[in-house]
């Protein structure tokens, strides 16, 4: 079974669909793990009285945080991370875990597609089921989202995904230093391919609704480009190449999935990439005012 971990920052409307998704639609007795940032929009009193385990910080440290914190509450062998603004549909888990049973190895990273409620931001599937929780159509989306069509593919970095405890704590979880959160999903998938993960397997049957970041477009459109900005300087100075480039060469993301990952293919244009990647690490080595510890 799989402990859902998830960090929430004062989005209990949303927060509460998400669990009762788990609750209805899960085909295993999973548990729930929340990390309530604040918390002061009812929140924490709502996770109290659903007998959750928890953990709270009392202003918002962010998904890295938050996620590193509910995780070592965790009691199964599978850690699942997902969004407050997702709806779990039916028999989500079932298809990981049979994915899981056919790989024989704790060595993987499997996510789940992703329908969108928005058709303007970038995801697996769109479906005008509701782009917010007061218009949402769920029995709509329960009649319909079979109908979309989709295969495995590789490299996906989106919640919501799935590795084996051990693995998780072998690499020590989110990279704090990502805080609030973005870019800590591809970094994470770095640290994996570090540690000899060459699955990364994004399945079909195993489908989320997302109603598009609900909790990051809190922040203002130009706060979110400034920590996007900040995060891809980060993951650079850290790896000594672009996000961009690692899920291009390495992830070899949104192809169909075939078999396991290998070695990029060191061509002309892998070399191209590399150098103006360097170029860039150097510059930002150099001039950049963010300092890694």
């Amino acid at each position: 079974m799989i402990s859902i971990t998830i960090p929430s920052f004062n989005n209990v409307k949303y927060l509460k669909l998400c669990i009762d998704s788990i609750e209805k639609n899960s085909y295993f007795n999973n548990e729930i793990l929340i990390h309530i940032n604040d918390g002061s929009d009812g929140t924490l009193e709502f996770i109290k009285q659903k007998k959750l385990k928890f953990t709270h910080s009392p202003f918002n440290e962010g998904l890295c945080i938050g996620m590193n914190k509910a995780s070592k509450l965790s009691s199964f062998d599978y850690i699942l991370y997902a969004h407050d603004d997702m709806y779990f549909l039916p028999k989500w888990d079932l298809f990981l875990i049979e994915e899981i049973k056919l790989l024989k190895t704790d060595k993987f990273y499997l996510s789940s597609i992703m329908i969108n409620g928005d058709p303007k931001l970038n995801g697996h599937l769109n479906l005008n089921a509701g782009d917010t929780i007061d218009n949402f159509n769920e029995k709509y989306l329960l009649e319909n989202y079979l109908n979309l069509k989709h295969d495995d593919f590789q490299g996906s970095t989106w919640a919501p995904h799935l590795v084996h405890k051990n693995l998780w704590n072998e690499v020590g979880g989110f990279s704090e230093e990502f805080s609030p959160g973005l870019g800590s999903d591809p970094d994470f998938n770095m640290k994996l391919w570090k540690s000899g993960v060459r699955i990364f397997k994004c399945l079909n049957k195993s489908r989320v609704y997302h109603f598009g970041s609900i909790t990051i477009h809190k922040k203002k459109s130009s706060l979110k480009k400034k920590h996007g900005s900040i995060a891809n300087k980060i993951f650079l100075l850290k790896w000594g190449i672009t996000i961009k480039f690692f899920k291009r060469y390495y992830l070899k993301s949104h192809i169909l999935h075939n078999e396991k990952l290998i070695e990029p293919n060191k061509n002309i244009l892998y070399y191209i990439d590399l150098l103006k990647n360097k170029l860039s690490y150097y510059y930002h080595k150099i001039f950049s005012s963010i300092k890694l510890k």
